[in-house]
């Protein structure tokens, strides 16, 4: 897209509708508009001139900022649903501490069993998908981003402090979770905390910049017809009127691109990205295909071939922990039961197919087979189950223990899994036993288990 060219503001030509030198400007002290006008960073100037392309103006931004508008809210709320999910009421969502963002407590439901997996695919996949609108959204608005003088009124000091917010917001997101997905943890912080309280500013600065721009986006959309647009080829492109906002280039150059062909590069890039993200989501060969998300892919065949988030080995679980040594360990007040595996194996066996979804954004449906939490709780005679509390083999990690509400104890389709697909677990996979619960995050469907503490009132 062409480079562009805006003229020194004492140089603007009559009827461009932007304020000269000599008045007040939107209520700031004509002094102050004067001299921060006369006194530009250096290589401001030399900036301003670069700006030629025909194509920035309200109309694109407005159109690009709609696709946002829509886009990005939903992959916050699927964010905020995905928190939730990790059941923040047992202090295991992260971050813990959020002070007075916390969200109310919130049982997160286990029906349908593809609830996690929606969201958090939302979630992510969404977020990959919008990135080309992003970037093409802040190429339309490039020429505010060096504007001088950075404000002539209060309103604009506002609306200036929001962007800045709003950019810098948005950026730190994409960055950090393509980082997280990709498994690349460069950041010097905790990713989690950063990326919870950085999507909360990042929100209160959109509805600050929707609020003081939604007049003026929707007067750009309705100024210019889309199928007009559409049809208009690159010699016919010509740039829009000059606007308050000098979005549009005061001596615009040829068009190398029609408004056609820009909408049609990024809408197609953002297909493009979708393309190799929602493999993801796919088991067989569609998975192959999800060549942005290294965990989505499939990693092997037969009935284990399925991808996983750790491995064993990563876990530091190894044969010796999992021999005919294991010991499964129940509890409840002050009863326990401790059962191996084959005392498992001769229990009542039921088989479900559930899906699994990672928060990676990647998830499988399998077949899953073994003994329902329900029934392990009533044989160490715990009643009146508010809570379980399951403890992994695995010595370390923030994901080596998890807390399970009531309600997900109790689903009939809830297991502590033995068998996948008619065969055993491998030791990725969890081996000797793992749990499985309906719409519940990958990360607590907990491996290599080797306790239940089961909460509420001890039986006789």
């Amino acid at each position: 897209m062409s480079a562009e060219h805006t003229p020194p503001a004492g140089d603007l030509p009559a009827g461009s509708g932007r304020a000269p030198l000599d008045r007040p400007a939107y209520g700031f002290p004509r002094r102050w508009w004067t001299f921060l006008a006369e006194h530009p960073p250096p290589g401001a100037a030399t900036i301003n001139r670069r700006w030629r392309s025909p194509l920035r103006g309200p109309w694109l931004t407005s159109v690009y900022g709609l696709a946002l508008l829509v886009g990005l809210p939903l992959v916050f709320l699927t964010g905020l649903l995905d928190y939730l999910a990790y059941s923040p009421q047992f202090g295991q969502a992260f971050p813990g501490d959020v002070g007075w963002l916390r969200l109310p407590p919130f049982d997160w439901p286990t029906r349908p069993s593809w609830l996690f997996r929606l969201t958090q695919g939302l979630h992510v996949g969404l977020g990959i998908t919008l990135i080309p609108i992003v970037l093409a959204k802040l190429w339309s608005v490039l020429p505010k981003l060096f504007d001088w003088p950075p404000a002539r009124s209060v309103a604009q000091v506002l609306e200036r402090l929001s962007l800045l917010l709003l950019v810098g917001g948005i950026l730190f997101e994409i960055a950090t979770g393509l980082l997280d997905i990709q498994y690349a943890y460069l950041f010097g912080f905790d990713f989690y905390t950063a990326h919870y309280f950085g999507a909360w500013v990042f929100v209160a600065a959109l509805v600050v910049h929707v609020s003081l721009r939604l007049g003026r986006m929707r007067t750009a959309l309705r100024a210019r017809s889309l199928g007009r647009e559409l049809a208009t080829p690159r010699p016919a492109t010509r740039a829009e009127p000059p606007d308050p906002d000098r979005l549009v280039a005061a001596r615009p150059g040829p068009a190398t691109m029609s408004r056609r062909g820009a909408l049609a590069l990024v809408g197609g890039l953002s297909l493009l990205v979708a393309a190799l993200t929602v493999g993801q989501h796919f088991d067989g060969p569609w998975r192959r295909t999800a060549l942005l998300l290294p965990r989505g892919r499939q990693p092997g065949t037969g009935p284990t071939g399925f991808p996983i988030n750790r491995t064993a080995a990563a876990a530091g679980v190894g044969a010796a922990d999992t021999g005919p040594g294991w010991r499964l360990t129940l509890r409840s007040g002050g009863h326990s039961v401790t059962v191996d595996r084959p005392g498992l194996l001769a229990m009542a066996q039921h088989t479900v197919t559930l899906p699994i979804a990672c928060v990676e954004g990647w998830s499988t449906v399998q077949t899953w087979t073994g003994v329902r939490l329900r029934d392990l709780a009533a044989l160490v005679g715990a009643d009146g189950i508010t809570a379980a509390h399951v403890r992994s083999l695995e010595k370390a990690g923030l994901f080596r223990q998890a807390a399970l509400q009531a309600n997900q104890v109790l689903d009939p389709d809830s297991l502590l899994a033995l068998r996948v697909n008619g065969v055993d677990l491998t030791l990725d996979h969890g081996y000797p036993a793992r749990v499985i619960v309906p719409a519940l995050p990958g990360v607590h469907c907990t491996k290599w288990v080797t306790e239940i503490e089961f909460r509420g009132r001890a039986g006789g």
